[in-house]
């Protein structure tokens, strides 16, 4: 892919988005979607960690795609994910460290997410730099995407509130409901229910609109 348009580009971004969705779409990387989405701040920032890295990591095997030698692949796949995951890390740590606190553990499994391999090996492997960009935006903002609605939708039902990050060092917390919630949504059972409701919906969706106007036109 030598000569990309700007609209293929877009389409590129917006398929990682929709169409190949890392979580609701592929069901990749669901570790992440269960344990760290009971707040929206944690959701949102995890979501960021993921966005950074598979951008980047798409970026960097792109343009050493020319020197990297077919039978050692995946091992220089695996430690150019794991040098970002490190520089991810160690910025959060830094930056914001209540949140690293919480879900640092998780950031540093990112090095084992499929998804981002995948990627790697699928396509970033294979084209150009602005290309292999655009997939890596719009696969990390797909995962952003679906952590923040899952994140948002626990919270929200589960605690009756939502963590709204208002910089890096703080959050505003906004009460919606003043009855009892139910907090099962915030415990782990709650995850699983969460992303399942939300993947069926998701999916429900693209049968039910997106399907129909592709035959309509």
């Amino acid at each position: 892919m030598s000569s990309t348009s700007t609209t293929s580009l877009k389409d590129l971004f917006l398929n990682g988005i929709i169409k190949e969705n890392t979580i609701f779409k592929l069901a990749l990387s669901l570790c992440p979607s269960i344990a760290v989405t009971n707040n929206l701040k944690n959701g949102i920032f995890m979501g960021a960690a993921v966005l950074f890295v598979q951008t980047m990591v798409n970026i960097t095997i792109s343009l050493m795609r020319k020197v990297i030698h077919p039978k050692v692949r995946l091992p220089i796949f695996m430690l150019v994910i794991s040098g970002w995951v490190t520089v991810t890390s160690m910025l959060m740590a830094a930056f914001v460290p209540d949140v690293y606190a919480k879900v640092g553990l998780y950031i540093q499994l990112i090095v084992a997410f499929a998804s981002i391999l995948a990627r790697a090996e699928m396509f970033a492997s294979k084209n150009s730099f602005m290309p292999s960009m655009a997939d890596g935006l719009g696969m990390g903002v797909g995962f952003l995407f679906a952590l923040t609605v899952i994140s948002f939708f626990r919270e929200l039902v589960g605690k009756g509130t939502l963590t709204i990050p208002t910089s890096l060092s703080s959050a505003h917390v906004i009460t919606f409901m003043h009855t009892k919630p139910l907090l099962i949504m915030v415990l782990p059972a709650g995850g699983f229910l969460a992303v399942g409701i939300l993947m069926a919906f998701f999916n429900w969706i693209d049968v039910r609109y997106m399907k129909k106007g592709a035959v309509s036109h």
